[in-house]
Formats: structure tokens, sequence, C-alpha cells
């Protein structure tokens, strides 16, 4: 009987060293963070947001800033990652940490929830939608008066106190406006020599993945490949640089080439126009980084 015991206790050690080690699988939610002149309750906001969540089995929500569609365009970029900073820290399904995926505009209210956001829970994986991440020289296509006053009066206080496009509209021709007078991308991209704060570099390079999607028929994002970190050359709108010969890059203000170097930029350039992506390529180049994470029970 006492070797019978002994047994049964030696068993009872292996599989409790045995279960102590079995991968499981936890479910990393995510949050998606729309574009201008959209919102959280619009259809296709809404079946994009379910179609992740479907396709990865990990639960989703749209994060919404103020009304949405209006303060998409009119409430100022520092202000709309302020309020993402706080409604990201209430929700108690994030606490663990979670992944973003984000649209047009609303990757740089990511960027501003990711290196800005104080106490916040971690992010795991970000994957951006054709994000202006380097800036936009132009607004094609736009006669309103509210796109007259960006083309007129950009760096001006009303301007960017007012109109949300304004804190990412980089004029290569105006750079010393651009770096005085603009109150959001400046100091997302680190670029004021005598400000760059290293904790932004921290936060955004303890990222997992960085996915910086590009739409190769983009006429939205002035250029295109802003939405890989590439722009034009201070002082001049030729060559347009790749991301890599740009100095935030090489002198590594935010990070980017830091987390490149460590294999963790997915630069991919998928066919469509701005935000029209495939379901092949949602397929292929998001939902991996939505999907379940194994670790150890403990």
């Amino acid at each position: 009987m006492e070797k019978s015991f002994q047994r049964s206790a030696l068993l009872l050690r292996t599989l409790s060293v045995f279960v102590f080690f079995i991968p499981v699988t936890i479910s990393v939610p995510f949050i998606l963070l729309h574009g201008i002149r959209d919102q959280c309750s619009n259809g296709g906001t809404r079946s994009f947001t379910q179609l992740l969540s479907n396709l990865s089995s990990s639960p989703g929500s749209c994060l919404e800033i103020g009304n949405g569609e209006q303060d998409s365009v009119s409430m100022p970029l520092t202000q709309q990652a302020s309020i993402a900073c706080e409604k990201v820290k209430q929700m108690k399904e994030l606490s663990q940490g979670y992944n973003i995926v984000a649209q047009s505009q609303g990757n740089l209210v990511a960027r501003g929830l990711i290196q800005f956001c104080d106490n916040a829970p971690p992010v795991f994986n970000y994957v951006s939608l054709g994000g202006p991440h380097a800036g936009i020289a132009d607004i094609p296509k736009c006669t309103s008066p509210v796109c007259q006053l960006l083309r007129t009066d950009v760096y001006s206080d009303y301007v960017q106190d007012h109109i949300a496009p304004s804190g990412y509209i980089k004029l290569p021709n105006e750079m010393s406006k651009y770096l005085k007078h603009s109150k959001y991308l400046p100091k997302l991209n680190n670029e004021r020599p005598n400000q760059r704060n290293s904790i932004y570099k921290e936060r955004l390079t303890s990222l997992h993945n960085l996915v910086l999607v590009m739409f190769q028929g983009d006429k939205v994002v002035m250029p295109k490949e802003s939405c890989w970190f590439g722009y034009y050359p201070d002082g001049d709108t030729t060559p347009l640089l790749p991301p890599q010969q740009t100095k935030l890059y090489t002198e590594d203000w935010i990070g980017l080439k830091t987390l490149d170097d460590a294999g963790k930029v997915k630069f991919v350039s998928v066919s469509g126009e701005h935000l029209q992506m495939a379901h092949d390529d949602v397929v292929k180049h998001v939902v991996p980084y939505l999907q379940n994470h194994p670790t150890l029970l403990s």
C-alpha cells in the first residue's frame, strides 16, 4: 500500500509539472480606430470590425472619439489622442494588453495612444492601414471651405485648433513654419531637435509588430509613401525619399529603425485605392496580428 501511495504521489507530481507547462492560448482583444469623416456606427466600419473579429477569433471593438464623424474633422488630434487614452485605460478587457488596427487619420490617434498615453496597458501589435505617418503635402480633389483654409492658413492657431488634418499637413517648402506652428505631427515624430522625447521612442519600440500597409492606388495620402514613413526632403518636393533614407529613420527619432532592425516592421504594399483592401489581403496582412497568442499556465 505504501508503494502504491508513493507511485500515486510521483504520478501526481509528474502530472503537475506537465500541466504547469501546457501551452494555452489567451484571447487578446483589439480596437479599431477609424479615419476622418467616419464613425463606429457606420455600416462599413461595423462590418469591418466584425469581419476582423470573425477571422481572427479575437474580441474587437471600434473605439469612438467624441461624436464620431464631426469630431474626426474638427477636434484637434492632441485632444483625440487624449480621449482615446482615457477610454482605453477604463476598458477592463484591455488591461492585460491589446492590439490596434487603424485606418487613415485614425493611425495618428493610434500612435498618440501608443506614444503619449501614460500608465496605459501595453499594445502588442499595431496594424496601420493607409496612415499618413510622415504627413501629407497636398489635399487632392477637395474644394470645400475647410480645405481652402488648410491650403491657405494651415499653420495658424485657429486652423490648428479647429481642423484635425492641419495637425499632419507637412509642406516641404515651409518647414520652419511647420516645426514652429504645427501642433501634432512634429511632436509625434520627435522632429523638433531640442524637444525630442526618448519616452515616445521607448513606447513605440515596445511593439511586437508594426505593420505598415500602403495602397498602391492611394490618391488621398499624398505622397502614399507616407504610409511607410517615406517623404520628401526638407525644402523640396523631389526626390521622394523611401523611409530608410529619411532623417526620422536614420537618426531613429521614434525608434522605427530599431524596430526594423529587430525584424518587427512589415512594409506591406497592396493594390487598390485608399483603404480599399481585398479580402485576401486582409487575411494575409491583418488577421495574423490579431490572432490568439500562446502562453503558459503558471
